[in-house]
């Protein structure tokens, strides 16, 4: 019988400087998903609490006040801490410091970025996780590449044009499961992807979990994504 999460953290402090205007007067994770009136982090945090969590602390940094004054103000559905760094601690570090205000740290927790709108259960990826006896493990996207793509035969002839392909690639859907230990291996500051990742994986402690065919996933990175994303809430 597997335990789950019930705790999470949210990173929400990025600027979001390819969102501007949106991201002029409100950081990243507060712009509005265009006809739900609901910033991005609200959305998140309505799904972290229908996937069992029951306490979320949510890392600030750029324009922390106004993600703080929402928080304080919006009925939510899940217990809510704020952390803001005193200083940048770079993404291990900041996520070490949030963690640190997490209810039970003998327990597995989620983590998200702040920036990121899906849908997906949260209960078959920590399965996933403690099967493998994984320290970590990592939500797997396959992102549809933004061109359209060209088939050709071996002679060089078109043979098919393809609108918005997905990538042959997995990336790094920005969802996580960490086991309590993962915390101790973060560094006080610096990268995380770049010390504590790499590590695991040599130690192969480190899992990848493939999004379920149909899961809904979206980086919200420019004005466009915003569109689409609206698009597709019409469309479900």
């Amino acid at each position: 019988m597997h335990t789950y999460p019930t705790q999470a953290v949210v990173l929400a402090g990025g600027q979001g400087s390819r969102l501007r205007p949106y991201t002029d007067d409100r950081p990243k994770p507060m712009v509005e998903i265009p006809g739900t009136g609901t910033p991005i982090i609200g959305h998140q945090l309505s799904w972290l609490a229908a996937e069992g969590v029951t306490d979320a602390v949510v890392s600030c940094g750029h324009l922390a006040e106004v993600l703080q004054d929402w928080l304080d103000s919006a009925v939510l559905p899940l217990r809510v801490t704020t952390v803001v760094e005193s200083e940048p601690l770079g993404r291990g570090g900041g996520l070490k410091y949030a963690a640190a205000r997490l209810p039970d740290p003998e327990q597995p927790w989620y983590a998200t970025n702040g920036d990121i709108w899906t849908r997906f259960s949260l209960r078959e990826m920590a399965a996933f996780h403690a099967e493998r006896d994984a320290t970590a493990t990592l939500a797997l996207a396959r992102p549809r590449i933004p061109w359209g793509a060209v088939e050709t035969d071996a002679f060089g002839h078109i043979t098919d044009f393809i609108e918005s392909p997905p990538s042959p690639y997995l990336i790094n859907a920005g969802v996580y499961v960490f086991s309590p230990t993962f915390t101790t291996l973060l560094p006080e500051r610096g990268d995380h992807e770049r010390t504590t990742f790499p590590r695991l994986a040599r130690e192969r402690r480190l899992a990848g979990y493939p999004l379920p065919h149909g899961a809904y996933w979206r980086a919200i990175d420019t004005a466009k994504d915003l569109t689409e994303a609206a698009k597709e809430l019409d469309a479900q």
